[in-house]
């Protein structure tokens, strides 16, 4: 398996808290993350049925197995488990004992902000970004081969065609998780709205169109909605506001996570497909914003990323806060550079620039080709070099 970038940020963590949660969608790699790092630890999950039986049953009885402590897998199955680590914790405050991980962050989250704030350091894993796929030992290196398949690291490290394992992996899903958390009736319905998400993909979100289309209510849209999100397969970007007087949309544009799945929902069957698919822009503007949440989320950082667009329709796709830095990027799927492009940064770096407490400003130009350039101040940046997108070192 290879090396995660999150690895040193969680080792740092574990020597400065007693406990270390480690959050990220099914199958990103958080297991395998963990006893890497910690291979002296004991490891057990609270999946099968007897283990969880016990930490709900006899929560003390369960801890006292571990007196120096243990990897927790699947920890939401059992929440009031934190509140027993509470005291265990309080009693012995030594770093570095329980390190939990769980795939329903909705379930983690509660627990953990009802008994263990203050006690433990939160991290987020996500499949890997584009610099940890490129570990792997045959990985894609075309654009689209990359798109198609996604970063869920089993398929890259055992070399499982894309459509099925997604397809097993949506089944497990929407079985499992959606049914235990929503107790969802119609599974058909659930599945309908995740392909009309995928559909939807780089848009700002409208539940109410989302909800008609889906046969369903606004409130069942927003709760599934709220569901993808906190299970980590989709998330939205808030807009942004700068000082300027102008008529902001304020819809959050809304991004599913793996331009995989995204793929595998709309029924592309083959890079080639994708090539010349009507939604290829979304589905490359979703990938590089997922990219850039991955970069941040995997140095222990928590992104300041959003988007703009106004009435009169200029969009910037991403906006990103670092500090004292504010960086607007545009993303375009074409591979020969089009001097079109440039013109909403430029526009909008002259006003926000003219501004008396202006920002440090970059500008920023992802494309699907592949030679750097600078044009009027704009870098203009390869698909590949999308790690980039990344927070200022120090």
């Amino acid at each position: 398996m290879i090396q995660r970038n999150l690895l040193p940020v969680l080792l740092r963590a574990a020597e400065q808290y007693p406990v270390v949660t480690l959050t990220g969608p099914r199958q990103s790699g958080k297991t395998t993350l963990c006893r890497q790092a910690f291979p002296d630890k004991p490891y057990l999950s609270l999946e099968p049925l007897e283990n969880r039986a016990f930490a709900q049953e006899d929560p003390r009885g369960f801890l006292a197995q571990f007196p120096t402590g243990a990897i927790l897998d699947e920890v939401q199955q059992a929440p009031d488990l934190a509140s027993y680590l509470q005291d265990r914790v309080d009693r012995e405050p030594f770093p570095g004992q329980f390190i939990l991980t769980g795939s329903q962050h909705f379930g983690l989250s509660q627990a953990v902000s009802q008994s263990l704030a203050g006690r433990t350091a939160i991290l987020h894993l996500l499949p890997p970004s584009l610099d940890e796929l490129r570990r792997f030992p045959d990985p894609p290196m075309d654009l689209f081969d990359t798109l198609f398949a996604g970063s869920y690291p089993r398929i890259h490290d055992q070399g499982i065609p894309p459509a099925r394992w997604l397809s097993d992996y949506l089944a497990t899903y929407v079985q499992r998780d959606v049914r235990q958390v929503l107790k969802v009736g119609d599974l058909m319905a659930f599945t309908t709205f995740l392909r009309l998400c995928a559909g939807s993909t780089a848009q700002e979100l409208n539940l109410s169109r989302l909800a008609g289309d889906a046969g369903i209510s606004q409130p069942t849209a927003k709760a599934w909605g709220s569901v993808l999100e906190t299970s980590f397969l989709a998330f939205r970007l808030p807009p942004w506001h700068s000082n300027l007087r102008k008529r902001w949309v304020k819809a959050p544009k809304f991004h599913i996570f793996d331009s995989g799945l995204i793929c595998h929902l709309l029924g592309i069957q083959s890079p080639s497909q994708l090539r010349t698919h009507p939604l290829r822009g979304a589905i490359f503007e979703s990938w590089v914003a997922a990219e850039c949440m991955k970069v941040h989320y995997h140095q222990g950082r928590q992104p300041a990323a959003f988007h703009l667009r106004e009435v009169s329709g200029r969009d910037i796709d991403l906006v990103i806060e670092d500090g004292p830095r504010l960086r607007l990027v545009e993303v375009k799927s074409g591979q020969t550079l089009d001097g079109g492009w440039l013109k909403p940064l430029l526009s909008l770096q002259q006003e926000l620039a003219a501004q008396p407490e202006a920002s440090t400003l970059d500008t920023t130009l992802i494309y699907g080709g592949e030679q750097p350039q600078t044009r009027q101040g704009v870098q203009i940046l390869p698909w590949t070099s999308v790690g980039a997108l990344g927070p200022a070192e120090g």
